[in-house]
């Protein structure tokens, strides 16, 4: 019987080594789009929330003080009442948030606290990004510092 012979086999040390670079490189580039993507979903969440946060500002902000606003003392809002219709209007718009008035009554702080879900970033294990904006409205009595 004859045998074939097999040539003797040479070893050569970079064998394997680029898939070792592009194994890595992949990786590097994953987290990097994971980086842009989740980051533009966080920045929509935190543009939604402060429309949410601008808008039930201004729900609140159109409670004025009746007695006030008909002597014509003053334009301040119902702190009650603003507060009220600033909480509906998030309750309405499923945020969560806060609502503040100031001591003199002429502006209405309003915070929305929210979460944006992640794509990309959940392979590593953060599966949400919070996001907190917030928005003001101020009562003015007069336009002030406009041409005559």
């Amino acid at each position: 019987m004859s045998r074939h012979s097999r040539p003797p086999r040479t070893t050569d040390p970079d064998r394997g080594s680029v898939t070792v670079f592009f194994a890595i490189s992949m990786l590097g580039l994953l987290v990097l789009i994971g980086l842009v993507a989740d980051g533009g979903a966080k920045l929509r969440a935190v543009q939604a929330a402060h429309a949410t946060a601008a808008e039930a500002a201004r729900a609140g902000g159109q409670e004025l003080s009746l007695p006030d606003a008909a002597a014509g003392t003053a334009y301040r809002v119902d702190p009650a009442a603003a507060v009220r219709a600033a909480e509906h209007y998030l309750a309405v718009a499923g945020a969560t948030g806060t609502v503040a008035v100031s001591g003199d009554r002429t502006r209405l702080t309003v915070t929305v606290n929210d979460t944006a879900p992640t794509a990309f970033l959940s392979l590593i294990g953060i599966n949400e990004l919070s996001v907190n904006a917030s928005a003001s409205a101020v009562l003015v009595g007069a336009i002030t510092g406009g041409a005559p």
